[in-house]
């Protein structure tokens, strides 16, 4: 059978992190979490990273042990050796690729509008084939796409910063807090969807050189770099636009950069933002075709999509499945609610990841690690402790159709699990 070419460094899969994480979230979150947190908004940004890095520290240490595709899947199935509840964390991570980059690039269709007039929905359609395309081509391809993208948007963000730092105006308050702690913790909410990503480089471990050391560092490297710049965007933003205006605005980072720089600064944001959320799309075509090939390749799924391609080593019918699928959300529309769903999902994958990490400290004590996750009582994991409290905290500010929906797509999982398993032993 066909493999995976390994490729990338340590170098390449940070900036596919970065990638993931500095996506096009942070464009349009900034305003809303202003809103709720007003000048404080830095200490949301702060809190989310920090709960980020708790679940990091553990997908770190997972994959110095476990360093295959479909990571959160064999996490689980490794620590508590049950198909089921590995097949339902594929699904949801599945499910999490597939709704946001058909959500991403429903917003490259609403920011491609307002240079050519064509359909949002046809754009998304548009940019959604091609990139499908790039991931059918090969991951090295897809990979030094990413980098180029990441540093094109990544200087959008630079230019924020330049700009809001070199401001000089009245002293403001970056404590000044409109709803209290409520706000910082509602606005915590939000900027966690920014971290949201890192995730995901555990699930192209099998095109990675020596990924037992490279994987942890590239976790950990891409988490902190842009915590980083989030949080230096955030003080900037509130220095040039207070944060009522950042909330009113559509383009929040936009809008910035025309107030300060001048009117002329907005088409260029306009471009960075078009690349942005192609990256943003990109990457997650990647990652949903490399879970479906790594749950594939257990069987837990038909094993066609575990197929690669003899020249291009990519697992070319799973890259056209999640395409497909991608495409096909893109048609609802307005897809803000599932979008939500699928940040309930992926904190509910979290909470599974941190479990199994404390699960298999216990049960696989001298098991191979390259990397352990800091902060220990004993065998206890403190911080993936942590990393099961914190997104939880972010859970119920859910709206409760959110957790309803969510739970049904978690019982549409178990749904198929059975299904699919009757027809095999039938057969």
């Amino acid at each position: 059978m066909a493999e995976l070419k390994r490729h990338l460094g340590l170098f390449h899969t940070t900036m596919y992190g970065v990638g993931l994480i500095l996506g096009a979230g942070i464009y349009a979150l900034i305003g809303d979490a202003a809103g709720e947190a007003g000048n404080s908004v830095w200490l949301s940004f702060v809190l989310a990273a920090i709960s980020a890095v708790f679940t990091g520290l553990s997908y770190a240490e997972l994959s110095s042990m476990y360093p295959k595709a479909a990571a959160e899947y064999l996490f689980v199935k490794n620590a508590f050796k049950s198909n089921f509840v590995a097949f339902l964390v594929g699904w949801l991570t599945l499910f999490v690729a597939v709704i946001s980059a058909a959500a991403i690039a429903l917003g490259f269709g609403g920011y491609f509008t307002q240079l050519f007039q064509i359909p949002i929905v046809l754009a998304a359609v548009l940019i959604i084939g091609i990139l499908t395309f790039v991931n059918y081509f090969g991951i090295r391809e897809s990979s030094s796409m990413n980098i180029v993208f990441t540093i094109i948007e990544a200087a959008g963000l630079v230019i924020v910063i330049w700009a809001g730092m070199t401001i000089t105006g009245v002293e403001i308050d970056y404590f000044e807090m409109p709803y209290g702690f409520s706000g910082i913790f509602s606005a915590f909410t939000l900027v966690f969807f920014a971290y949201i990503g890192f995730e995901n480089i555990a699930n192209i471990a099998e095109e990675i050189k020596n990924p037992r050391r490279v994987l942890p560092r590239a976790i950990i490297l891409a988490i902190s770099i842009t915590a980083i710049v989030y949080i230096l965007v955030s003080v900037s933003a509130v220095r040039v636009l207070d944060w009522q205006a950042l909330d009113a605005s559509f383009a929040p980072l936009s809008d910035v950069i025309k107030t300060a720089l001048g009117e002329e600064w907005g088409f260029g944001i306009l471009i960075i933002a078009l690349f942005a959320t192609t990256n943003t799309v990109l990457i997650m075509l990647v990652s949903g075709s490399r879970i479906l090939y790594g749950v594939s390749v257990d069987k837990a799924l038909p094993t066609i999509f575990s197929a690669i391609h003899q020249k291009r080593k990519t697992p070319w019918v799973a890259v056209i499945l999640i395409g497909a699928l991608s495409a096909g959300f893109v048609f609802v529309g307005d897809i803000g609610t599932v979008a939500n769903i699928s940040v309930f999902a992926i904190i509910m994958v979290f909470v599974l990841v941190n479990l199994s990490l404390i699960w298999l400290r216990y049960k696989e004590p001298n098991a191979d690690r390259q990397f352990k996750s800091p902060g220990n009582i004993g065998k206890f994991p403190i911080l993936a402790a942590l990393g099961i409290i914190t997104p939880i905290l972010g859970i119920i500010q859910f709206d409760p159709f959110v957790i309803l929906m969510g739970l049904g797509v978690v019982a549409s999982g178990a749904s198929f699990y059975f299904i699919y398993n009757k027809i095999k032993k039938e057969n």
